[in-house]
């Protein structure tokens, strides 16, 4: 049977990962984990650069559009595994925890962003904006669709572990309606959580059992990272850690070391975000 949001792989250059899922049949069975330390400077050098143009730039949205014009490049990371079969995702949607203006330790909300491979830092910049504001409202300001539903569904607690055995099953055989996806933020491309907003370190952030989020993200507060210059001279370097868990059955370990070199290369030279992301000749 198939799935709304994803398209069944049935051709691979290395078969080995058909056979993968058969002993790794869970994400928490395959949960690879990485730092990728991003030098600053080229980005506040770009940030402040078009600031004198009037133009606002995040951190944020600098990570994100690197992201998604590495895996415009790096197909294979756009893929998830449910029920022992490979998918790739029909679009992009990027899951990400906010927290609430004014809220406390435990008012925080995830949602998704609607992205494109097409989309260049201004675009993402603009729907990174618009999703701030629509989900950062105080929660006497209104909820998001995904919190609607679960408000709907606690009325009815001697119902949640039948609900929750019913959304496992549906979404195991592709049953859940395009509905309910749409606004489901375990039904994503990638997870990102920027935790220097709330002045902590980078995590490793677990991807969900449930779902078909293959990679999370986590930003942390900056740090200064030591490193070799040149002629020989140790420098310290001030960069934003990523903390980056992958779901090892997508991609092999040489093929995301390649990506992840690549986000790199982005982030040094963040004018290429500029541009849309290069589909013409995916690293496959």
């Amino acid at each position: 049977m198939g799935r709304p949001d994803g398209i069944r792989v049935r051709e691979s250059s290395n078969p080995i990962y058909y056979l993968v899922p058969q002993f790794m049949p869970h994400r928490h069975d395959s949960m690879n984990m990485i730092t990728v330390d991003i030098p600053v400077e080229p980005l506040r050098q770009y940030m402040n650069a078009q600031r004198r143009e009037g133009k606002h730039i995040s951190h944020l949205a600098l990570i994100i559009t690197a992201y998604v014009h590495t895996v415009a490049e790096f197909p294979l990371l756009n893929r998830f595994l449910v029920n022992k079969r490979i998918y790739e995702h029909k679009d992009f949607k990027m899951a990400m925890v906010v927290l609430r203006a004014g809220g406390g330790a435990n008012d925080d909300t995830e949602s998704k962003l609607d992205l494109s491979y097409a989309d260049t830092i201004f675009d993402i910049q603009d729907k990174i904006d618009k999703y701030l504001e629509e989900n950062t409202a105080g929660a006497d300001e209104g909820e998001n669709d995904m919190e609607k539903i679960m408000g709907i569904i606690m009325k009815m607690p001697w119902l949640i572990n039948f609900i929750g055995w019913v959304l496992r099953f549906g979404d195991k055989h592709g049953l859940i309606p395009q509905s309910l996806l749409d606004v489901s933020p375990f039904h994503a491309s990638a997870l990102i959580t920027n935790l220097a907003s709330i002045r902590t370190n980078h995590i490793y952030h677990h991807v969900y059992d449930f779902g078909t989020t293959s990679i999370a993200i986590a930003m942390g507060n900056m740090r200064d990272v030591v490193k070799r210059g040149k002629g020989g001279a140790i420098e310290a370097v001030r960069c934003i850690p990523l903390g980056i868990v992958m779901d090892e059955r997508i991609a092999s370990g040489h093929y995301f070391a390649l990506a992840f070199a690549r986000m790199k290369e982005f982030l040094a030279h963040p004018e290429l975000l500029e541009k849309p992301g290069d589909t013409s000749h995916p690293v496959l």
